[in-house]
């Protein structure tokens, strides 16, 4: 009896009621939610049981999840009841059966999630072994050597021109010289015309072709470049050849000739110079049209000013008239589109991405003789017939730059009667012209080549599928979408309308165009319209032919082998197919109770679409694979282990954050995966092997973001206390915080702080225990609500809000305010005292020529310097101590007169300031100092004699001390700066009346900017530099740096080498001009280096000067150049830098 089918019941339309309130319960014992049971059932983590933990990962029967049925399966059984079934499609007798229960839906979508669901998991490609096998083979095909496709393109077009197919077999060998032809390129493109007319090979090598012209593979060439230099070399040979239709083949078939013309305005002269071309070039910018464009080209040029022509016939300059006619054209005719330009701002060429629109059909007659002959032919509407060319193929250029791409050709086959693009290995029956590439194989005369028509289907419900994508949000997968029937075709420049739908073409890639002249009555899509014109397909000669034959036979050998190899690989994948089939149909659960492991759902899709081939295909050899009883069982089979970890935890267990990965396979069908195809998965846990750390972890965070809004709601109703009542006080931050759904200060299986915790318990107590003085920071609670705290907290004492404030702190707080004010006081009194010490300081004499002065420490006097400005902020010093000044002997350690040795370290004052600050401070000992002011230069007389000895030992014996950096601030050159002499004044303060800038930027003026480095003896000038670009801002590459009026350029020397001491100063200058990092010369930068252009033809034989060598090899590349892109790789790149194509 056939299987009964269920049909949905009717679904009720009854809804809410009006004022019908939506019921919100918690989810019932049996919800499916994987911790629906968190807060309901469980609220401790010691209840939890193993239901609880097979639920989390969706593997317990109340996740009501299907043990979906397994649909290869009953695809299966629906082959073989398929010929039980009506012309309908209904088996007979066929019963329908209503029922309102419906069925478990089993899709990609649904089952995502769903552990017991083991079908979307790539079983399909198993099911159609010819779509497992699936193989790419094209036809009439030329391989590329490595940046060769400029010629292949070029051979695949000229190829098909059938006239000059027929002239390349009719060349004969020069009589004598047969040994030497078979070694020329005349030999070699007959032999690879003859292999792509008649040999049995999808690919043909082009080697020997290559050789013979001595080409580079490894760089890209300009496939114009090669056309010309190509065809003038075969020109070349086939003049020396005595049939007259060989020897001028090139100039009857592609060689036009125009006219260069001027014509005096003044005696009406005319000069004419008549040339040859091969091909012509089309200046274009974009949205162009080809006619339009030579239009333009034709057009005359008048010559005036200083472009005036010189007339022979006048004997001086005239204003003149210059143009260009086109006399006679060829058979076939070239375009050649000047896409590459150059760019003279980068010094470099560019590709020109512009469109250009061109015609299928094109008429010359309004292009052909003068400007007259022009003219007439434009109105005529196309009555000259006699030059219409039909548009017969397009070289494209793939890429944006004008250094690498990759060269395409589309062409139509005049023997097959169709288009094709030709992509080096690849050719395609192309239906529109343009650079998208379908994918489809069919045969024409016993080859197989890829073709377009196919997959256009394919291709727009492709294009359906994407626009329903954008109409409806899905999660994996769109397989269960129902597809609209839209029909949206998506174009874009490059992608040209179809040859048969459409005149024009319009292209950004277009590189090459060529059109054959159209004969009387001929029509390109009518086969049998020119039969008296037609040409047959041409016989290669009888040497070309052996050649093929030979490559043919070689071929067949390795066919034969390849044969024998693939019917053994065919055996083993069929047995391979066979086993894995079987595995997936029978490795359900089709109940819990069964054994079974968790597998995830990555290794399965790795199982089934690598591993298993790779074990499968290699297992040892059996009877059925092979006849030779030597070689059973000579093969030892390797088991592949595949990582299951994925799906497993940090404690080694299940991870239940993983459940949407996970499935649930039969044990039994385990056992037939290590069996039959040497694989296991590690490790393979069961369904009660879920993590219970892991679940204890999500379950406390999931129950606290149930129970947590929960107790904040309770808290809100009885915390609110009117401002007279009685209450006690809580930190306000951490109120705040805490009553958000989620608070910033909890951490994940933490308790949460209590209110008392170090970072808030400040906001109600003082250190001394007491209530705080300040009120902004706490609030006052109910005594319900501190009752409820304490639950959560219990050992947290809350302060009442009927406790006074801290008596420590009140008394504080009125001693401090007093405090504060003596010492404003104390400072403003110290500040009139020593009123000029304090309004300047800074490098000044002071006063005229011999003034008493003192020394004091530079650190004294700004750390007093700060204490007057901010008594409150700021603590007085408490003395002035000179002690460091004097060594053992009692004698000075530093010389007033030496700026290194003061700098920063010695502040000179009045004597009288040196007496006050006496009475105010524990000064001494005194250091007296007679200024002496001459020429301006200011020197200072001492009665204490410098010790020479010990002053040398505090400068060189140290282990860490600092180095000043001075920045120069000068217009000239590095080289000319005269480095500040060492020998300045010390800082000193002045009285003198008038306004004056701060003391910084005096200092800026005169000294530059200073900052002080803390180095060491071990310290190179490299880290020197470092730490002045980290104060300064000033990179390294940009630093000069001088120490005693000498540059240092060695960064690795060390402070002990380079003789530092103890505050030397170092000049820094900074490099701004390009020419200063560069050189001191006073030469202008150097331009931006331009790119190599290579070599170009430079030692082929199309350049004319050969190698001298009279056996040239194939150049092999250095690098690993690409196919697609032909950009030069590392040897050991694994993809190319430029396009991303994986090496093979």
């Amino acid at each position: 009896m056939p299987p009964k089918r269920k049909r949905r019941g009717s679904v009720s339309s009854k809804g809410f009621a009006f004022r019908d309130d939506l019921m919100r319960t918690a989810p019932s014992k049996d919800s499916p939610l994987p911790w629906s049971w968190v807060g309901t059932e469980i609220t401790d983590v010691v209840d939890i049981t193993l239901e609880h933990l097979l639920a989390t990962c969706g593997l317990s029967e109340r996740n009501c999840y299907p043990h979906c049925p397994n649909k290869y399966t009953f695809f299966k059984n629906a082959e073989i009841k398929g010929s039980s079934s009506s012309a309908e499609g209904e088996p007979e007798n066929d019963v329908i059966v209503i029922s309102d229960d419906d069925a478990p839906q089993c899709t990609k979508k649904l089952c995502s999630a769903n552990p017991n669901c083991l079908n979307y998991l790539g079983q399909e490609k198993w099911e159609e072994e010819e779509g497992a096998r699936e193989s790419n083979l094209t036809f009439l095909s030329i391989q590329n050597l490595g940046a060769t496709c400029y010629a292949n393109a070029s051979l695949q077009v000229w190829y098909r021109d059938l006239a000059f197919r027929e002239g390349v077999y009719r060349c004969q060998p020069p009589h004598g010289t047969e040994d030497r032809f078979m070694e020329s390129p005349i030999f070699q493109l007959q032999v690879t015309f003859a292999a792509l007319q008649d040999g049995n090979q999808s690919v043909f090598n082009p080697v020997k072709l290559v050789e013979s012209l001595q080409l580079r593979t490894s760089e890209q060439q300009d496939a114009q470049e090669f056309s010309k230099l190509f065809m003038s070399h075969l020109d070349a040979e086939f003049r020396k050849q005595s049939m007259p239709s060989v020897k001028h083949l090139v100039t009857n078939q592609f060689q036009g000739q125009q006219v260069y013309g001027t014509i005096c305005h003044a005696c009406r002269s005319r000069s004419e110079r008549t040339t040859d071309f091969l091909e012509i070039e089309i200046n274009f910018d974009s949205n162009s049209r080809l006619e339009d464009r030579m239009a333009t080209s034709l057009q005359p040029e008048t010559l005036v000013g200083e472009n005036r022509y010189f007339c022979s016939q006048c004997n001086e300059l005239r204003d003149a008239t210059r143009y260009t006619e086109l006399r006679q054209l060829p058979h076939v005719l070239h375009f050649s589109l000047l896409r590459f330009v150059y760019d003279f701002s980068s010094m470099e060429r560019k590709k020109s991405k512009h469109s250009i629109s061109f015609p299928t059909t094109l008429d010359m007659s309004q292009f052909l003789g003068n400007e007259n002959d022009r003219g007439q032919a434009t109105t005529s509407n196309g009555g000259h017939q006699r030059n219409t060319y039909e548009l017969r193929g397009i070289l494209l250029h793939k890429g944006s730059s004008a250094y690498h791409g990759h060269y395409e050709a589309q062409v139509y086959d005049s023997e097959l009667q169709s288009w094709f693009q030709f992509s080096d290995e690849t050719v395609t029956r192309i239906k529109t012209l343009g650079d998208k590439i379908v994918e489809k194989r069919s045969e024409v005369n016993g080859r197989r080549y890829v073709d377009e028509k196919h997959r256009h289907n394919k291709d727009q419900a492709r294009t359906n599928r994407a626009n329903a994508r954008k109409r409806r949000r899905i999660c994996d997968s769109d397989e269960d979408v129902i597809e609209p029937n839209v029909t949206v075709l998506k174009t874009s420049s490059s992608v040209v309308p179809s040859c048969d739908d459409s005149d024009t073409i319009t292209s950004k890639d277009a590189y090459m165009l060529i059109y054959t002249k159209k004969e009387f009555g001929e029509n390109v899509n009518d086969p049998g319209a020119f039969p008296s014109t037609r040409i047959g397909t041409p016989c290669p000669p009888g040497w070309a032919v052996d050649a093929v034959r030979s490559l043919n036979a070689a071929h067949e050998g390795a066919c034969e082998n390849f044969e024998i190899s693939e019917k053994l690989a065919k055996k083993r994948f069929q047995v391979t197919r066979k086993k894995v089939m079987d595995i997936y149909y029978t490795w359900d659960t089709l109940r819990p109770t069964l054994d079974s492991f968790i597998i995830s759902q990555k290794a399965l899709e790795e199982w089934l679409s690598n591993a298993s081939v790779e074990t499968g295909l290699g297992p040892a050899l059996t009877e059925q694979d092979t006849e030779d009883p030597k070689l059973v069982g000579s093969n030892s089979q390797v088991q592949k282990m595949i990582s299951n970890g994925d799906v497993i935890c940090c404690h080694g267990k299940l991870d239940p954050n993983k459940a949407r990965d996970m499935k649930r396979i039969a044990k039994k069908g385990y056992d037939e995966i290590v069996k039959n195809t040497y694989c296991f998965f590690d490790p393979t846990p069961t369904p009660s092997d879920v993590c219970e750390e892991c679940v204890a972890t999500i379950f406390r965070e999931r129950l606290y973001k149930v129970q947590h809004p929960a107790l904040v709601r309770d808290f809100d109703c009885i915390s609110d206390i009117p401002e007279h009542c009685e209450g006690f006080w809580i930190s306000k931050k951490w109120l705040k915080d805490w009553r958000l759904s989620m608070p910033r200060m909890h951490v994940p299986s933490q308790d949460d702080p209590p209110p008392d915790s170090c970072d808030f318990d400040k906001h109600v107590r003082c250190e001394h225990g007491g209530l705080t003085l300040n009120t902004t920071n706490r609030c006052k609670i109910s005594e319900e609500a501190v009752r409820l705290l304490q639950v959560l907290f219990p050992l947290w004492n809350p302060t009442s809000s009927d406790t006074e404030i801290c008596a420590v702190c009140d008394a504080l707080i009125h001693i401090s305010k007093e405090d504060k004010k003596e010492g404003r006081r104390r400072a403003e009194d110290e500040k009139a005292m020593l009123k000029h010490m304090y309004n300047s300081w800074a490098i000044f004499p002071l006063g005229p020529e011999k003034t008493s002065c003192a020394a004091i420490p530079t650190q004294f006097y700004k750390c007093w310097k700060r204490w007057v400005d901010h008594p409150a902020e700021n603590t007085r010093p408490d003395t002035v101590n000179n002690e460091p000044f004097f060594c053992e002997h009692r004698l000075l350690i530093f010389d007033p007169n030496c700026q290194t040795d003061v700098d920063s370290t010695i502040t000179v004052i009045r004597r009288e300031e040196w007496d006050a600050l006496q009475r105010l401070y524990s000064a001494g000992p005194l250091i007296d100092l007679e200024q002496q002011v001459c020429d301006e230069e200011v020197n200072y007389g001492h009665n204490i004699i410098v010790c020479s000895d010990c002053r040398l030992k505090r400068k060189t014996d140290w282990d860490n001390a600092e180095i000043i950096v001075r920045l120069c601030v000068s217009k000239t050159r590095t080289s000319n700066v005269k480095v500040p002499s060492q020998h300045k004044p010390i800082t000193t303060y002045s009285c003198n009346a008038g306004a004056r800038q701060s003391k910084r930027l005096r200092q800026i003026k005169e000294h530059g900017e200073r900052r002080r480095i803390p180095v060491s003896k071990s310290s190179t000038l490299k880290e020197i530099k470092i730490m002045i670009q980290d104060q300064f801002k000033i990179p390294t590459i940009c630093q000069r740096l001088f120490h005693n009026n000498v540059e240092m350029h060695d960064n690795e020397a060390t402070v002990a080498q380079l003789q530092f001491l103890a505050g030397d100063i170092l000049d820094l200058q900074e490099a701004n001009e390009v020419i200063e990092i560069d050189s001191d010369s006073d030469d202008p930068p150097a331009r931006k280096k331009r790119r190599e252009e290579g070599q170009g033809f430079n030692g082929t034989l199309l350049s004319g000067m050969t190698s001298s060598r009279e056996d040239t090899p194939l150049l092999i590349p250095l690098g690993k150049t690409c196919s697609a892109c032909t950009f030069s790789n590392a040897v050991d790149a694994l993809s190319c830098t430029v396009c991303d194509t994986v090496f093979g």
